[in-house]
């Protein structure tokens, strides 16, 4: 359904998407782990859809780390997006639809996610691994975020980036002079490491994810609370603590999905040629084009 897709590329793009992409199912089945296939969430999928929009604005990587997850993170424009596209394509294809939940599963641990939103825009070509902890990049809009949505509606499936963006041609440089990239040495919490081959490109990509995970966390609001509390001898001023007045926000923030879990520290990117200097990476420029 040629038609069907173009559509919905074209409502994706009306609507801010940078990047609208469909992946193999047969390989998204194939990679991902048992328990978080596309099938264990919506059993009769047939395609799976990607969209991408774009990340911060040039200003923003000029913000302490503390308050980029916040200023700088369009990720839940791309959420209310595919939320939107599932609806879409229900009222307009009659197919069954859904937007897939980007959260964690419970069932999983603490970073665990239900679905791969990284595995489903990787194999739908609108982003590939990079050496900064396996970040999606992409060569003309640099760093997005994606959301997905999983749909009934059969559909053509793209397919991956024939070619890495990662590493630059700049990056290449210092890694060939100190056996570093931009993003391996400027990480507080030294948590990445690879290296690149002879003909510049990835050969091995190491991610320390708990070194990471442990840096951030100074960041999380909520882990940072529950850990205060639990550490209080005191139990009735532990959970005076959790129930007090100012934080009753925080926890409507997190009941909602608006964040206050996790955090990230953006170093990586902050340094990344790609992420930061990419034609349309600069969302000024964007508008102009």
């Amino acid at each position: 359904m040629q038609d069907a897709k173009q559509a919905i590329v074209e409502y994706c793009r009306k609507r801010g998407a940078l990047a609208v992409g469909v992946a193999s199912l047969e390989a998204c089945e194939r990679i991902a782990p048992p328990g978080h296939r596309p099938s264990d969430l919506f059993p009769r999928v047939k395609s799976v859809i990607s969209l991408g929009v774009g990340g911060q604005t040039q200003g923003t990587w000029q913000m302490p780390a503390k308050a980029m997850a916040y200023s700088g993170s369009t990720e839940v424009r791309a959420y209310k997006l595919a939320y939107g596209l599932a609806f879409h394509i229900e009222q307009k294809f009659g197919a069954p639809s859904i937007y897939v939940p980007p959260d964690l599963d419970p069932e999983g641990g603490p970073r665990v996610p239900l679905q791969s939103l990284k595995l489903h825009a990787e194999l739908a070509g609108i982003g590939a691994r990079s050496l900064a902890g396996d970040i999606l990049l992409h060569p003309e809009f640099g760093f997005m975020y994606y959301a997905s949505v999983f749909t009934e509606l059969e559909l053509e499936a793209d397919a991956p980036m024939a070619e890495n963006p990662c590493p630059a041609p700049s990056c290449v440089s210092m890694y060939r002079q100190i056996g570093r990239t931009p993003c391996m040495k400027f990480c507080p919490a030294q948590c990445l490491s690879g290296e690149i081959d002879d003909k510049g490109k990835q050969k091995l990509m190491r991610y320390d994810m708990a070194a990471c995970a442990e840096l951030t966390q100074e960041y999380e609001a909520v882990p940072k609370i529950l850990a205060e509390a639990v550490r209080d001898e005191v139990r009735s001023e532990g959970a005076e603590g959790l129930l007090d007045p100012d934080r009753k926000m925080l926890w409507y923030k997190v009941s909602a999905g608006s964040g206050a879990w996790f955090a990230q520290c953006f170093e990586c990117m902050r340094v990344c040629p790609i992420a930061t200097q990419s034609p349309q990476a600069d969302p000024i420029l964007r508008s102009k084009s």
